[in-house]
């Protein structure tokens, strides 16, 4: 091989590998399913978000309608506060309820939307009222521990 050709291979190589390391930098900031549809915001109050992330999904029926575009702390109602990009396309009930769930048992959290079935829909800037907060492993298993001790000493 001459010294041109074996440049231009590892040359390939070093652009391929760096394609590779974007593309995995991409997935691992959950950056890789960038969407410029035109979309609308709604805010939602939880009482914990758990692990929850700006950028997590807004999932109905398995389905990405849109992203987590902020969360803040609400002083006055001493509450999260979620803001959702939901993506135009997608229309919901003003009635609808959001709820935060977990792909699988320790996977990332992600917004679940279920429709309500009232006939006005949600518009920009609109509050979700009904909402259910993440299931916190931790609390779980406490709330496990301590009634199994307290029905031990029941005995």
């Amino acid at each position: 091989m001459t010294r041109e050709k074996t440049d231009f291979w590892v040359g390939l190589f070093v652009l391929l590998g760096a394609i590779a390391l974007i593309f995995l930098a991409l997935r691992a900031g959950n950056m890789s399913s960038f969407s410029f549809a035109p979309t609308y915001q709604v805010q939602a109050h939880f009482d914990n978000l758990g692990g929850l992330k700006l950028r997590a999904p807004v999932k109905s029926s398995g389905v990405v309608v849109g992203r987590v575009s902020g969360i803040s702390f609400d002083s006055e109602r001493y509450q999260a506060a979620v803001t959702l990009d939901l993506e135009s396309q997608y229309q919901f009930p003003a009635d609808s309820s959001v709820s935060i769930l977990t792909s699988g048992l320790l996977g990332e959290q992600y917004i679940g939307i279920t429709p309500g079935g009232d006939d006005k829909m949600l518009a920009d800037g609109s509050s979700i009222q009904f909402t259910q907060s993440a299931v916190v492993l931790e609390e779980l298993i406490s709330k496990f521990l301590y009634s199994s001790a307290g029905s031990q000493d029941a005995q």
